[in-house]
């Protein structure tokens, strides 16, 4: 590979655990300032970002479902929070000199733009960094799914999804100490043996749409960045 990022337009994946920094709860503003000089990096590569976060570290749907909660209900105030993680990611990143737009699936006009394709092919044209917020709009579907369904509107060549492990293992490496790592998984492989990575609706539309996931340690040192730029960090699924 030559000296230029491997990529022209990706999309980074991130959970909403993964701005708390040491804490369980919340956005930790030096994880933010971390997260965000690496994305600014990528940006001023010439790599075309877009970023979709959960919101797990605010509120979480499913869990509060199985509390007794409406399960729409429940996965609305989720979508919120994927809101408000977005526009503190936004606010780092215009704050360091990357020209941002928050996009959601439902109208927040007051916050920021509903999602529409051709607006936001238009803002990469225009060299900005869009993140895309509140999911696919609808309930009963994961980050992970609305990662893998704008990708595929994006035209986006990789999912970059950042995780607290290395990449994909046989099972889960922080329960199971025998557990293997992969460096190149096959989609069929992650559905058939259930590896997690992300949910079997995102794979599939991943597979269905050629586009590869790289799965990596996002608190390794400068991690985002190399795989933004193309690097084999982490597990490759294709």
């Amino acid at each position: 590979m030559g000296d230029g990022p491997l990529y022209k337009r990706v999309l980074i994946k991130l959970s909403g655990e993964s701005l708390t920094g040491l804490g369980k709860y919340g956005i930790d503003p030096d994880t933010v300032s971390r997260l965000g000089a690496q994305i600014k990096r990528l940006h001023d590569d010439g790599v075309e970002v877009g970023l979709v976060i959960g919101g797990g570290n605010i509120f979480r749907g499913l869990k509060a479902s199985q509390a007794g909660m409406d399960r729409v209900t429940a996965d609305n105030m989720g979508m919120m929070a994927t809101v408000i993680n977005s526009l503190a990611l936004q606010d780092h990143l215009e704050k360091i000199g990357v020209p941002t737009r928050v996009m959601t699936a439902v109208r927040m006009d007051t916050f920021a733009e509903k999602y529409n394709r051709r607006r936001a092919i238009r803002h990469f044209e225009k060299g900005r960094l869009i993140i895309m917020a509140a999911g696919t709009g609808n309930p009963y579907f994961t980050t992970d799914t609305a990662a893998a369904l704008r990708a595929a509107e994006i035209n986006a060549e990789i999912i970059l999804k950042g995780t607290r492990v290395d990449g994909v293992y046989s099972a889960d490496p922080e329960k199971d100490e025998k557990a293997v790592f992969y460096k190149e998984v096959s989609y069929s492989d992650v559905l058939a043996r259930d590896l997690k990575v992300m949910d079997a609706t995102s794979i599939a539309l991943c597979r269905e749409n050629k586009i590869p996931i790289l799965v990596f340690n996002l608190s390794g040192k400068d991690n985002l960045y190399r795989a933004g730029r193309g690097e084999q960090v982490g597990t490759l699924v294709q």
